[in-house]
């Protein structure tokens, strides 16, 4: 009796385990609230959206954050869009880490970036923050810079002093139909790096 005890809760041990090691963390940058919606710098808000629309499944208001959880090829994907506003992206980022108990090399960041061309992808293991405030808080909030990040170009056409005004500027009307392809290949960057490292996901990586 002892032995099947033991076995027993060797089993659930090891389920326990493997549960949270096929879990995964992607976080959509961006600020919430009607007055961003649309908006260059929530582009990763709009890769998360589409990725839980293709999944049928939504958000849920939560600590921290917006909160959706899809399955994908025997990985639980859990989907967030911090409400902590861009400053303070960190804060949720360390906290859903901590609740879900999911390793730092199995969380990714999507985010947009000025020193990118319109259009272009680049999934990288890890680096600098590059000058984004939300990159700096989870740097912060983390004490490393040793996560996944899928960064999206957005393009630099803005005067000198006018970089805020540009990323929280609306869309043109010819980037807006340029965003359904552009969505699309981050969710399959996503999906690459869920299934097959981060290795694998800068297959993906592409010049605007």
């Amino acid at each position: 009796m002892e032995l099947i005890n033991w076995l027993k809760r060797l089993f659930n041990s090891n389920k326990k385990e493997e549960d949270h090691t096929m879990k995964y963390l992607v976080v959509g940058l961006g600020n919430m609230g009607s007055d961003y919606d649309d908006t260059r710098h929530n582009i990763g808000f709009e890769v998360v959206d589409a990725l839980a629309k293709e999944f049928d499944t939504s958000f849920e208001d939560d600590s921290l954050g917006d909160i959706a959880e899809i399955k994908f090829k025997g990985r639980t994907l859990i989907l967030l869009k911090p409400s902590t506003f861009m400053n303070i992206s960190g804060k949720a980022v360390r906290y859903w880490m901590q609740k879900k108990k999911i390793p730092i090399e199995r969380t990714l960041i999507i985010l947009d970036d000025i020193h990118l061309d319109f259009k272009a992808i680049r999934i990288k293991p890890k680096g600098k923050d590059g000058g984004h405030n939300g990159l700096k808080s989870i740097n912060q909030y983390l004490n490393s810079t040793a996560y996944a990040r899928l960064k999206i170009g957005i393009g630099n056409n803005f005067h000198k002093g006018r970089q805020s005004d540009y990323v929280l500027g609306k869309w043109k009307k010819a980037e807006q139909e340029e965003l359904p392809f552009i969505v699309n290949d981050a969710i399959a960057c996503v999906k690459t790096f869920v299934s097959a490292g981060v290795q694998q996901a800068m297959s993906h990586n592409k010049k605007g």
